[in-house]
Formats: C-alpha cells, structure tokens, sequence
C-alpha cells in the first residue's frame, strides 16, 4: 500500500490545494494531508480549525475516500518514518516555489534518504491561487467563492473579516 503525505500549512485550505489532494487521491493507495506548523508564518486559523475544515471538504467528496487528514508539530521526516509513507507530495505554483521546495525535497532527503518527494503542477485555474491571496482578498471583504470549496467559504470568509475589523481597530 503506498501512502504519501501532503503537508502544508492549508491557512486557510485553497481550491488549488484541493486539486493537489484530489490528483494525489487518484494515484496512490492513502493521502495524508499533514496541517503542520511552519514556525516562519503567523496562522490566522488555528490547527484544529484548518484540520475541520479539510474534514468537511473531503466529506462533501466520496472519490478522495483514501485521504485522511492529520496534524503534526515536528520534523515531517519523523512524521514520514512514523507512518510508513513513501513520499512526500507538494505543489509548485510558478518558478518562485521551486527554489524553497528544491531546498526542503534536498534537506528531508539528505535526513530520510528513502523519503522522496513528488512536485505536482497546479491546473491551470489555479496556478496564482495561494492562501495569502485568499486572506488578502477575503480579510478586505472581496469575493473569494472561486478561491476555496463553498462548504467551507462562509466559515473562511467570516473569520477574515472579522481578523481584518479587529486591525482596523
């Protein structure tokens, strides 16, 4: 059984991160989508909260029945020996992810050397889709229903809102 793991930090989960999860589903026996810490970014959405909502959109979706969701604050190769996964998937949205994700592919490499790491490409549609854009736009009250899954899309749109009123203040 191939299992791989698609860590991220999903602050808030994106549409273009559902394409990901979804084209993963349909290649390899167990999905894993990690909501991991990343010490470098200020989360606007708590780990329990980021994790529901994953939950929520895989439940409104019965062909991606083989992922699962998980979290974990520590070293993603531990996380990947610990469960047995066989690699890693990430997306590269342009050029300027490659760099950080080469690094990151090289280092759990160089800790894990049978961890391998698998870079997809976005679709088309969602190629310049990041949840920064969605915080942005969705915090100054624009229209982010084509950014994140509509189950979720009043819950995300809420919180940044009321984020970017308490700023204001």
């Amino acid at each position: 059984m191939k299992t791989v793991v698609c860590p991220g930090s999903f602050d808030p989960v994106t549409n273009g991160h559902m394409d990901i999860i979804r084209r993963a589903s349909g290649l390899f026996d167990r999905v894993v989508v990690l909501v991991a810490a990343n010490q470098e970014k200020r989360n606007h959405f708590t780990p329990v909260e980021r994790k529901a909502m994953i939950e929520k959109v895989l439940a409104q979706d019965p062909s991606m029945s083989n992922v699962v969701v998980d979290l974990f604050d520590g070293l993603l190769v531990d996380y990947i020996a610990a469960c047995g996964a066989s690699a890693i998937v990430k997306g590269l949205r342009a050029v300027s992810d490659f760099e950080y994700e080469f690094q990151m592919a090289m280092t759990n490499h160089k800790l894990l050397p049978q961890c391998e790491t698998i870079f997809f490409t976005p679709s088309p549609q969602n190629m310049y889709l990041s949840s920064s854009i969605v915080r942005q736009v969705g915090g100054l009250g624009g229209d982010i229903s084509s950014f994140v899954p509509s189950c979720i899309h009043d819950e995300i749109w809420a919180k940044l809102l009321e984020e970017h009123q308490n700023m204001s203040r």
